[in-house]
């Protein structure tokens, strides 16, 4: 049933191929702009770069979160969902790893071509790779959960922004940190150990929690 879930996810996000692009440009023309705006030095560039890098999925993560359940929202198939015979946990447990998929698994795959714009090393990049592979999961399950909450709201994604930010603040300073530990030599599992026990804990209570915040939402509209 999950499968399926996912399955439909990545159908209806073929079909609105700008809700599909629009994070993974937002993250390509940051990351592009900063040697463009600041310096071209690889001094510099390794300097900013992983504050860069993370910032920039972060932000492109929270543009992607307004639109999570809005089509479904207005379109009422999502009012439809939480009727159904089917587990609604199960349901929306499938949105969010189609989210992810189509917007958190092309960040993790663009990225090394961006790191090496900024001039990061090897093992800058297999850095910055584990953990943006481990933190974006982590940030489209919190994100769901405002995004649950703001259904239906006129500018849903600044509210979004203001109720989540502070729940990725942990994630970005250890993503952040694994990148500079790796240009310094310095071993990163502690950070790897981090990112992936928040990562264990965000998939066993998130999911809940958007499931309850949506019905909330529901209930109100």
């Amino acid at each position: 049933m999950l499968i399926k879930s996912i399955q439909r996810e990545l159908l209806l996000s073929m079909r609105r191929p700008a809700d599909l692009l629009n994070p993974l440009v937002f993250f390509v023309l940051v990351v592009s702009l900063f040697p463009l705006g600041i310096s071209p030095s690889d001094e510099v560039l390794k300097e900013i770069a992983p504050g860069v890098i993370w910032v920039a999925a972060l932000l492109s993560t929270l543009l992607s979160m307004e639109v999570m359940f809005r089509n479904d929202f207005e379109d009422g198939s999502l009012e439809q969902m939480s009727i159904s015979p089917q587990p609604f946990l199960v349901l929306v447990g499938g949105k969010i790893v189609g989210q992810w998929l189509v917007s958190g698994l092309p960040l993790v795959l663009m990225s090394p071509v961006l790191a090496v714009m900024l001039a990061l090393s090897e093992e800058g990049i297999k850095a910055m790779f584990i953990s943006l592979l481990l933190g974006t999961p982590i940030l489209s399950l919190l994100g769901s959960i405002g995004a649950g909450l703001t259904i239906g709201l006129k500018k849903g994604g600044a509210l979004i922004a203001i109720l989540i930010l502070p729940l990725y603040i942990p994630v970005l300073i250890l993503g952040t940190h694994m990148i500079i530990a790796a240009e310094q030599g310095v071993s990163y599992s502690g950070d790897v150990l981090w990112l992936a026990a928040i990562l264990a804990l965000s998939i066993s209570l998130a999911p809940f929690a958007t499931t309850e915040s949506v019905r909330i939402a529901l209930s109100d509209g």
